[in-house]
This record gives structure tokens, sequence and C-alpha cells, in this order.
């Protein structure tokens, strides 16, 4: 790939990196990710992908920017309020890096779309705030043999890891088998959540994006990092592929998407 000038100006820093250079870039610029949720994860994941120059980025969530959401979802502003997350979040990518295509999801994700929106996508990261659409992302990146980077966050604490089952690793029900019951665990609706923890959490998903793209470093597939805001902690904990996984185990008994109880939309985390 021939860059422009501009394009040499604006991903030097990435170009003098020996692990990238212009191969690397090339190679983002050709890559396709998809985010689900333009919400506070989603935020901080979307500015550093395009800024990277990720050059197809998907976008679906289905809410509205909301007032109580401007604490934490960082690509979107007051004036946006009430306009749609993914198309204020596409408006400011396009300002930020004009070199990345963004598509829309707007459609309700379902076990009979989901498999279809992510399959032309080369890694998929699950920013969503609900177990049901997790379970549901996991499972169909699973059917589609895709890198899934998901990320979560509770108050104070997040958690992110790298699923690729489809190169022996775990996938997410090897560590939470099922959905807990409805309404055991609050959202953060409900329980609250530090709004500068969504920035950790969701820059740590693009790093592992942008990683599983130029195919460098050591991600975490096999990982769950924890990282704790109130003690400054970060611990990394083993994940096992379980040999007795529904979905990925010796004798697998999904065999198809599993639609739970809750409704999924296409949504942010918090």
């Amino acid at each position: 790939m021939n860059f422009t000038e501009e394009q040499i100006e604006r991903y030097s820093r990435h170009i003098i990196l020996p692990e990238i250079g212009g191969r690397g870039q090339t190679r983002l610029l050709e890559s396709k990710v998809f985010v689900l949720g333009a919400g506070g994860l989603g935020s901080p994941s979307l500015l550093y992908l395009a800024a990277a120059g990720v050059g197809t980025i998907g976008i679906a969530d289905g809410d509205r920017v909301d007032l109580s959401n401007l604490q934490r979802q960082i690509i979107h502003d007051t004036p946006r309020i009430g306009t749609p997350k993914a198309l204020s979040a596409k408006e400011t990518i396009e300002r930020l890096n004009p070199d990345v295509k963004v598509i829309t999801h707007d459609t309700r994700l379902t076990a009979e779309n989901i498999r279809g929106i992510i399959r032309d996508y080369d890694v998929v990261l699950d920013g969503s705030d609900n177990f049901p659409t997790r379970f549901l992302m996991n499972d169909a990146c699973f059917f589609e043999k895709k890198p899934l980077v998901s990320g979560s966050m509770f108050r104070f604490d997040g958690q992110i890891s790298v699923f690729k089952p489809h190169e022996g690793g775990p996938c997410y029900r090897c560590l939470y088998p099922e959905p807990p019951p409805r309404g055991l665990v609050p959202s953060c609706q409900e329980a609250g959540v530090l709004g500068a923890l969504a920035g950790v959490i969701g820059v740590l998903q693009a790093v592992e994006a942008i990683k599983e793209i130029l195919r460098i470093g050591e991600g975490l597939c096999g990982y769950l990092m924890i990282f704790d805001a109130l003690k400054m902690t970060f611990r990394k904990v083993k994940v096992r592929k379980d040999p007795e996984c529904a979905l990925c185990g010796e004798n697998p008994t999904i065999k198809e998407l599993v639609t739970y109880e809750e409704t999924c939309e296409l949504q942010g985390a918090g």
C-alpha cells in the first residue's frame, strides 16, 4: 500500500515502531473491527481504534445519548443528547480520522442475524452491559471463528479477556457456563460505576484488538485481567479451556445459538 503524505504524518508514530512499520499500518488500514456498544467501554475503544487507522469499524448500539451517559461515554457530547449512539459515534470518528469507514448496524441483535453481522469482521469487541448479549456474542464468535475481546465493569472493578476457542483457547462459557439468574446482578444504572474505569478497560480492549490484527505481543487469550481502581492493582488470572464446556468442550451440547430469557438489544455498556 502506498501511503499519502498525510497518512505518513498521521501514522508516523506507528510506522517508526519496528513491531508495526509500514506493513503493520497497512494491515490496520485493511482490517475490519466490529464493536458492540458505543457506551462506556465502546467509547474509548472506538476512539483509539479509529485513531490507529483501523480501516473499517462496525458499530452496533440501539440506544440514544442521554445526559447520564456523558460521565463516561466520551465519544458523545452534550449537543448530541437524544441522538442515536451509533450515529453520534460515527460522527466523532469521521471527524477524528477520515481514513476510517464506519458501518452502523441499527438493528436488534438476535440469534438469527448476529452471525451474518460479524462474519465480515476480523475482530469483535464486546462492550455490552447484560449477560444474555455477552453469551450470544460469545457463541456467535465461536461458530464464526472470530477473536472476541470481552470487557466488563462494575462499580470500581473491571475485567478483560480475549476468547479464541477456534485456536485452542477457552471461550466465555469456560469462565461462566451460564448467565446468572435474572435480577441477581445489578446493572451499572442500579449500582453505579466509576466513569474513568470505562476508559481503562475500553482502552485495553482496543490494545488487544490492535495486537490481534498485527499479530504481535502476548495477548490475553487464556487469561482474565482484573483491575481494581480503588487499590490500583491489576491481577492476571489463568483461564483454562473447560473440557466439559457445553459450547467448545469435547462433547458439546450447544450446536446452535441460544437466546436467553432477557431481550438482547444492541446496546452499550454502562
